[in-house]
């Protein structure tokens, strides 16, 4: 393993071995003075690299603390929450006879609220199946019904809502998405939340194509006291960049490398095929990695998601989701559409600007929230 680096400014830049293209490993400056960046937080675990179920310990223990958070996903979904509002009136005064009426219009409502053509259809006609049978005999159990369909759809095809990161360090978790998502942002909140318990975190600044990317990186680096690898050059490839980010974390005992990348629209396909050499490139250096590749999701876009979603998963295969944005003008029923149809995990919610504001998913935290 390397020696310890001295502390140096953001602006500093370490220079690296001789290479076509250089890269700079910075040093984020500690959070208070003196104190060293393993102690930011109360580390719940120590890191070594022989401890056997470190990382399935910490994607357990996320995913538990997302039971403390439930507050702030109910301040967010208003939009979609005043939407469904309309089917507790719907409901009120239920009976057999209306039916067909009152089905079509629960339909109609969780159209607006983006549950997409399928899923209201798929949801609507199992109501109609189970009062036809007799199984739910008032307006308060089809709500309940209701719920559970939305609930099934969200925890069937896509169990694995904790991070998966693998046995051996470091684990390398990249980060995708269209422009303007959040995945800068994300990453530097998920970099905090993990360095809270005790994860040893370098950040690789993959997005070279906006001027104030790696910028804006390197705040979120100071914020968390990880360090962070960025291009040096305008003509630095986003793979060289992270290749060099995962080899350092492998030589000094990094735990986790969150790889930062461009913001890319799902048609260009010039864009798409450099996410497929970025993720050559990690994998060159770790076989199998990266363990998670996260596709940022803007919850405000609507059913614009599902496309994006197809897309990035058929380049790079997406493994989980983080879906930011959720104020008020947040559209929650398209989540439903994305999980159900490709069977992919939501990981983490963003509810807020806060550095603590990414929570992790809770599916019947979120089916409550939207339906309260």
């Amino acid at each position: 393993m390397a020696s310890p680096m001295s502390f140096l400014s953001p602006s500093t830049a370490i220079p690296s071995s001789p290479k076509p293209t250089s890269l700079a490993l910075l040093q984020a400056p500690f959070q208070s003075e003196g104190t060293p960046p393993a102690r930011i937080g109360s580390a719940r675990f120590k890191c070594s690299a022989g401890q056997t179920g470190f990382f399935t310990r910490l994607g357990r223990l996320i995913k538990e603390k997302a039971k403390s958070d439930v507050e702030k996903l109910f301040s967010g979904f208003s939009k979609t929450r005043d939407n469904l509002a309309v089917i507790d009136e719907l409901l009120l005064y239920w009976n057999l006879a209306e039916t067909d009426r009152v089905l079509d219009e629960l339909e109609e409502v969780l159209l607006v609220s983006d549950f997409g053509p399928k899923i209201s259809i798929k949801i609507v006609e199992s109501l109609r199946s189970d009062i036809l049978a007799g199984k739910l005999k008032s307006g308060a159990e089809i709500k309940e019904a209701l719920k559970k369909s939305v609930l099934d759809l969200l925890t069937t095809k896509a169990k694995k809502t904790e991070l998966q990161l693998g046995f051996r360090k470091p684990a390398v978790i990249m980060i995708v998405g269209v422009n303007g998502g959040g995945k800068t942002t994300s990453l530097g909140k998920l970099a905090y939340r993990l360095k809270n318990e005790g994860v040893k975190i370098l950040m690789a600044a993959g997005d070279t194509f906006r001027a104030a990317a790696s910028d804006q990186l390197e705040i979120w680096a100071e914020r968390t006291g990880s360090e962070i690898v960025v291009g040096e050059g305008e003509k630095v490839k986003a793979s060289s960049v992270l290749s060099q980010a995962v080899k350092r974390g492998k030589e000094e005992g990094f735990d986790v490398v969150l790889c930062d990348t461009s913001g890319r629209l799902h048609t260009n396909y010039s864009l798409m095929e450099e996410l497929i050499a970025c993720k050559k490139a990690i994998a060159k250096v770790v076989p199998r990695a990266p363990n998670e590749i996260l596709l940022v999701l803007d919850g405000t876009t609507g059913l614009n998601m599902l496309p994006q979603a197809r897309e990035f998963n058929e380049v790079v295969g997406i493994t989980g989701l983080i879906l930011t944005k959720l104020d008020g003008s947040a559209r929650g029923g398209c989540v439903v559409s994305v999980v159900d149809e490709l069977g992919i995990p939501v990981k983490f919610v963003g509810v807020g600007e806060g550095v603590n504001d990414l929570q992790p998913f809770n599916a019947e935290d979120f089916v409550n929230a939207i339906f309260a």
